[in-house]
């Protein structure tokens, strides 16, 4: 399936072949290719805050010679005056040629989506999904280790809130691999995940001591406790500190196993890890211009 005119709205809709395909054109938009995307204008349309996936976005357009329109703040959009995300998506297309959405609304980017005729790429929903931060994450976990099949991969934190958990544990269902859900019962990874992803012969582990399974992992992927998911905040104060990574952690681990972070962090990884070889968060990130280059320009026809 072509991906020239695709909206990116969430992982399930990628078979493994599609994955494959992205990170294939992400490892060749590591060269620069400054006038590939000129004349095109990109649309940020964000409703929720956010720091790495619009600035990621940003550059990668600008890396690639487009241009950029938008709002980081539903505050200055007629949203604040009533609009709603289906008129402003519409209004949006009239101006650009692809949308980036990002909204504290499950399913606002398929509404975006089924409102326009460009493509819509979804930079979050609510708990919902994140697709681009998915395909980063399977990127970044490739250069690491060079073959996904076979890992053994920990996801620790908020296991119930977190969108970009729910993205990659599915996005890995693709290969065989091992996945070990570290949080209190509280903030475990929802059940209708877990009944998927052992339907398609994904052993799957629980437990709230990451000291547990910490030496079987190849890759430890923390989150943050996200305070703006929680409905009750004594709830969020009740959890808020429930793990903080540092040096102990590096006595229980293997030798070349990464800790990968989406970030913010908030205080579960230790600053004290940044300088480790096992630390590759901010590669990470940096990883996100090169994977929304391929991924615009895929969605703009500049590249099969």
């Amino acid at each position: 399936m072509t991906f020239k005119g695709r909206d990116i709205v969430s992982i399930r809709d990628f078979t493994k072949e599609d994955l494959l395909h992205v990170l294939k054109v992400s490892k060749e938009m590591e060269e620069d290719k400054p006038q590939l995307l000129a004349s095109k204008i990109l649309a940020t349309l964000f409703f929720e805050p956010s720091t790495r996936t619009r600035l990621s976005f940003e550059s990668a357009m600008c890396r690639l010679g487009g241009k950029i329109i938008g709002f980081s703040d539903e505050k200055v959009s007629s949203v604040k005056k009533g609009e709603t995300i289906w008129d402003t998506a519409k209004m949006a297309e009239r101006y650009s040629d692809v949308i980036v959405i990002r909204s504290p609304i499950e399913g606002s980017a398929r509404l975006a989506a089924e409102a326009t005729s460009v493509p819509v790429i979804n930079g979050g929903d609510g708990a919902n999904q994140h697709p681009t931060q998915t395909l980063l994450d399977l990127y970044t976990i490739q250069k690491a280790k060079k073959n996904i099949d076979g890992l053994k991969i920990g996801f620790l934190g908020d296991l119930k809130y977190g969108r970009t958990v729910h993205s990659l544990a599915i996005a890995l269902s693709h290969w065989k691999v091992d996945l070990y859900f570290i949080a209190p019962d509280a903030l475990q990874m929802p059940d209708h995940y877990l009944k998927d992803l052992q339907e398609v012969g994904i052993k799957c582990y629980q437990t709230d001591d990451v000291f547990v399974v910490s030496k079987n992992l190849d890759i430890l992927y923390v989150t943050r406790i996200q305070q703006e998911r929680f409905p009750d905040p004594m709830e969020y104060e009740k959890y808020k500190n429930a793990y903080r990574l540092d040096q102990s952690l590096l006595s229980h681990i293997k030798d070349d196993m990464k800790i990968m972070h989406p970030l913010p962090r908030v205080g579960e990884i230790s600053p004290e890890l940044d300088e480790t070889k096992h630390a590759i968060y901010f590669e990470q990130a940096g990883n996100g211009v090169t994977v929304r280059k391929a991924l615009l320009a895929l969605v703009l026809g500049k590249v099969e």
